[in-house]
C-alpha cells in the first residue's frame, strides 16, 4: 500500500486523497521535461500537483498553472501547492480542460502532462481512478487541440504514456503539426521490459533524439543515470 505522503528534498506531496500516487515514472518526466527558461507552464491532469512542484522548483522564474478535474485530488493538489516554497507561483483550476479552455488562459512556453491513457478498457468501480486513468474524460485529441491553441510558437509539449498509447498520441501530434523532438524509453532495467515512453513535441522539425532510462539494475539498485536524473528530488541520493 502507498504511503500518504511522499518527502522529496524541497517539498512533501500528501496523497492520501488521491487516487494516483506518486509513482517512478511521473518523477521521471518531471525531472525531464525542458523547463528551461520557462516563465508559463501548464499541467494538464495535475494529480498530487506533483509535476508543478518538480516544475518549480526546475524553473524559478516560471509561474506554474494546473488543471484538475477530480475534486478530492484537486483539493490534496492546491494544499501541497500551499505547503511547497513556491506558492506564490502555483495556481490551480478545479475544473476539465474543456472548461479550462473557455476562459482563454493565453500562451504557454510548456506543456506537460501524464494523461489518462486507458482508451477501451474495463472501468474499475473507484469513479476517481477513472477519471485519472480512462481517457473518457479527456481525449488525446483534446489535449492536441489545445496545445495547437495555446502553446507557444516556440513551445514544447512533453506527455508520459504506456508505449503503445504513446505511439497513438504521437499519430495525432504529428497530424496536427507538431514534430516529435525526443522520446525518453522508461526501462524496468536494461534491455528490460519498456514500461513509459516520454515524447516530446514543439513546431519545430529536428532530428528526432531517443534515449533509454533504465531504472534499476539487475540487483534492484537504482542505475546512476536515473540516480543523476533525480538527485535533485530524491532523498536517497
Amino acid at each position: 500500500m502507498a504511503n500518504d505522503y511522499f518527502q522529496f528534498k524541497q517539498f512533501l506531496i500528501k496523497q492520501d486523497r488521491c487516487a494516483m500516487k506518486v509513482c517512478t515514472d511521473s518523477c521521471v518526466l518531471g525531472a525531464y521535461a525542458d523547463v528551461a527558461g520557462a516563465r508559463r507552464i501548464l499541467d494538464i491532469g495535475a494529480g498530487t500537483g506533483l509535476l508543478s512542484l518538480m516544475a518549480a522548483q526546475r524553473a524559478p522564474e516560471a509561474q506554474i498553472e494546473a488543471v484538475e478535474i477530480e475534486p478530492d485530488a484537486a483539493a490534496q493538489a492546491q494544499e501541497n501547492f500551499l505547503a511547497s516554497p513556491w506558492a506564490n507561483r502555483l495556481k490551480l483550476h478545479r475544473q476539465s480542460l474543456q472548461e479550462f479552455v473557455l476562459q482563454a488562459p493565453g500562451l504557454f512556453d510548456s506543456i506537460i502532462s501524464n494523461p489518462p491513457f486507458f482508451q477501451a478498457s474495463l472501468k474499475s468501480t473507484d469513479v476517481a481512478k477513472n477519471t485519472a486513468k480512462h481517457t473518457g474524460t479527456l481525449t488525446f485529441k483534446e489535449i492536441v487541440a489545445f496545445a495547437q491553441k495555446f502553446l507557444k510558437p516556440n513551445g514544447k509539449l512533453h506527455i508520459l504514456l504506456p508505449p503503445h498509447e504513446a505511439k497513438v498520441f504521437e499519430q495525432e501530434a504529428n497530424t496536427a503539426g507538431f514534430f516529435t523532438n525526443q522520446v525518453l524509453n522508461i526501462e524496468a532495467t536494461p534491455n528490460g521490459k519498456l514500461l513509459r515512453a516520454i515524447h516530446s513535441y514543439s513546431r519545430q522539425a529536428s532530428p528526432l533524439q531517443t534515449h533509454w532510462l533504465p531504472v534499476r539494475e539487475k540487483d534492484g539498485s537504482y542505475t546512476l543515470p536515473f540516480q543523476k536524473l533525480l538527485q535533485e528530488f530524491y532523498l536517497i541520493f
